[in-house]
């Protein structure tokens, strides 16, 4: 926030001469600019809270695309099982960041590894907080639990689901967010207490790493520990597809996550009315805002667009449901640079964050890994090349005007590599740290006969033996041998020359 001038009439008496009324008039005006000036900061904060809380809504309604993206993603007989757990994500995930989760992220005063203190939103609100920061951060918690679902979708017992996400949300997430975004935290390039890494700090303005990372890793380790869906591998190893049920629902998940990623990304700036106090007076932080949407924008349709033409030429045709999860991961990618480089380093990004995908569902084909959504080849390999892109292409005068004069900024750009070698730090940190949290639990979970449903209702699909039912009325020809409870009407065939669309009934499970 730009200082406003104060008033003192010690000062301005003497300028108004020897009137007898002089220092009257001087307390007169200056408590009327007092109160103007205070009138202008109040202004200031209701702006700014009121962008944050807007840009948390949007966050928040990624959620939904979460959901549709999910549902769209997995078979129809799995559907209403998916659609819950991403309620439950949202849900259980407010009570466990509200309570510990936003203390061991942004509790400060606080040593570089964990915060102490804000338990319950204890102080809020404060100088530093207010309870818009407490929503947006939520926003951004549950978002990473919604990825590490995807890759655990179609298997995984519902219980498993409530443990790990408030275990996500309310310790692993909130630590890797305290080093990274917090003023205390020891590898964030936001670090205002005690030195740098490197100098430097990790640059990851929107979460590639905190959010992106944490949540493709932690879905990395849970299918592994779980294994693939039956009949996703066959007894040769060969992959076999077991398609999503609506590509409607994937397009319109990933145009809302599309629409949510304005609030993710632009809204980490937290507040808009900030003046960088150059010679431009139309130039500020509402103006990197701006250009923050518009390289978000770039990197995801570079992405689309490459996937598209990419597996046309290694497959044959054009697949929707690809160029939705390319377009993705371009939003992964450009998550942690995109306020600190240029609109053209953003098409380099998204290009390069569609080959990035590619090869690791490749790589996922050949080690037998199965992610339905895939999550963590998503979040987790495009994540991790945004951050590295970062490093590689962040603008000095950017990283300037956001982190301070005088900081290290991209290797490619002359900045030297001091930038780039805090962002691997940051990879390796969060691969290491999610791996021992999250490893364990799911091991843990499975030995307990917690993580994985039995075949029987693998097989007959989640929604009717855990769920009371499928989210539709519909035929299923993957459990042609596991017909579910209730009567299947026939297809009949018209017997006439001239058949009427009412001789016709089609299977129907009921």
């Amino acid at each position: 926030m730009t200082s406003i001038p104060t008033c003192s009439s010690s000062e301005l008496t003497p300028l108004l001469g020897l009137a007898a009324n002089a220092t009257a008039a001087a307390d007169y005006i200056c408590n009327r600019f007092t109160a103007t000036s205070d009138k202008f900061t109040d202004t200031t904060y209701a702006i700014d809270n009121t962008y944050l809380l807007f840009s948390a809504y949007l966050v928040f309604a990624m959620q939904l695309g979460f959901a549709m993206l999910c549902a769209g993603s997995v078979r129809a007989k799995n559907t209403m099982n998916i659609m819950l757990t991403n309620v439950l994500d949202a849900a259980a995930g407010g009570l466990s960041y509200y309570i510990f989760g936003f203390a061991f992220a942004f509790g400060g005063p606080s040593n570089g590894f964990i915060g102490k203190h804000n338990f319950g939103l204890k102080s809020i609100p404060s100088a530093l907080f207010d309870y818009s920061f407490f929503l947006y951060q939520w926003a951004f918690a549950i978002a990473a639990a919604g990825i590490t679902s995807g890759s655990i979708a179609e298997r995984t017992q519902f219980v498993a689901y409530l443990i790990y996400s408030s275990f996500l949300t309310g310790f692993v997430y909130p630590i890797v967010s305290h080093w990274v975004w917090s003023a205390d935290g020891w590898a964030g390039a936001s670090r205002t207490s005690g030195s740098l890494l490197f100098g430097s700090g990790a640059i990851d303005f929107a979460g590639s790493g905190v959010v992106h990372m944490v949540g493709g890793v932690a879905g990395l380790w849970g299918a592994l520990i779980e294994g693939p869906r039956i009949g996703r591998f066959d007894r040769t190893g060969r992959s076999v597809a077991l398609r999503g049920h609506s590509a409607s629902l994937v397009v319109l998940g990933t145009f809302l996550l599309w629409f949510g990623w304005y609030g993710f990304n632009p809204g980490s700036f937290l507040t808009i009315s900030k003046s960088y106090n150059t010679s431009s007076t139309y130039y500020g932080q509402w103006s990197a805002v701006g250009r923050t949407a518009v390289t978000t924008t770039l990197a995801g349709c570079t992405a689309a667009l490459t996937t598209l033409f990419s597996k046309r030429l290694l497959v044959g045709h054009w697949n929707v449901t690809d160029v939705c999860n390319g377009l993705l991961g371009g939003f992964a990618a450009i998550t942690s640079g995109c306020a600190v480089v240029e609109p053209w380093a953003a098409v380099v990004c998204g290009f390069v964050a569609s080959w990035v995908l590619i090869g690791c569902n490749m790589l996922a084909e050949k080690l037998n890994y199965d992610d339905p959504l895939e999550a963590a080849q998503l979040h987790g390999g495009c994540g991790s090349w945004g951050l590295l892109f970062t490093g590689l292409f962040a603008k000095k005068k950017y990283v300037h005007e956001i982190y301070g004069a005088g900081r290290p900024y991209g290797l490619f750009m002359g900045g030297g590599g001091k930038l780039f070698a805090a962002q691997i730090i940051e990879i390796l940190v969060i691969f290491g740290w999610v791996s021992a949290t999250m490893a364990p639990l799911f091991y843990i979970l499975k030995k307990l006969n917690l993580l994985r449903v039995s075949k029987e209702d693998e097989l007959q699909g989640m929604d009717m033996t855990r769920h009371g039912g499928f989210a539709y009325v519909y035929h299923d020809e993957d459990n042609s041998s596991h017909p579910p409870p209730g009567f299947n009407m026939r297809k009949i065939e018209a017997t006439s020359a001239s058949p009427s669309p009412n001789n016709h009934v089609h299977s129907v499970a009921v």
